[in-house]
């Protein structure tokens, strides 16, 4: 478990299929031109039932070692609420040491720094106990939020990918963002480099 003030990361919990179907049900307007998503009918891709195969895909990626997923809570009033998602997947290891970050949130905590915030814990766990050494963001150029939450954290936009992804009915581009352990090590981490912009606005 990570955490940061009321932000709190944790592994997936099979009791979590309720309140994962709820927040990403209300979030369709939110999310969905932004997802590459199976075909078929939001409410029924993002049911309780459809948890199940969520849930199970992401505990067999975690123990291969493919993939590092998370629950975003937010600790408030004495509960937990599930409020988003960060996922470090695709990892390689050896000499190349990377993975591609993804994540989203809740619209209606959106802009409570607790994306940027929670993408900063996973990174900070990554370049340590992870063993990483690189962290992709992969964004579509028309998501502003998105590309607000890796440009707040000091990523590197660093390409231009032509028809990248197959989301919402076509092939999109995406800009790469990216960033190395180096980048963050002399400053005490993404999550100290995160607190310290956050305290200077």
């Amino acid at each position: 478990m990570l955490s940061d003030g009321a932000v709190l990361l944790r592994p997936y919990k099979r009791g979590d299929a309720r309140a994962w179907s709820e927040v990403r049900i209300a979030n369709q307007a939110w999310l969905a031109p932004w997802e590459s998503a199976p075909p078929g009918p939001w409410a029924e891709m993002n049911s309780p039932r459809a948890y199940g195969y969520v849930y199970r895909d992401m505990k067999r990626a975690a123990r291969n070692g493919d993939s590092m997923p998370f629950a975003v809570c937010l600790a408030e009033d004495g509960r937990e609420r599930l409020v988003g998602h960060v996922n470090l997947g695709n990892i390689v290891r050896r000499a190349f040491a990377s993975a591609y970050a993804g994540y989203w949130v809740d619209h209606r905590v959106a802009g409570r720094g607790v994306i940027p915030t929670a993408l900063a814990l996973a990174v900070d766990h990554a370049f340590g106990p992870g063993g990483l050494h690189r962290i992709e963001v992969n964004i579509r150029p028309e998501n502003g939020p998105s590309r607000r939450v890796v440009e707040k954290l000091g990523f590197r936009e660093e390409a231009y990918h032509q028809r990248y992804m197959h989301i919402d009915g076509g092939w999109r581009d995406h800009l790469g963002y990216a960033m190395t352990s180096e980048e963050v090590a002399a400053e005490g981490g993404l999550l100290a480099r995160w607190r310290r912009a956050r305290t200077a606005k």
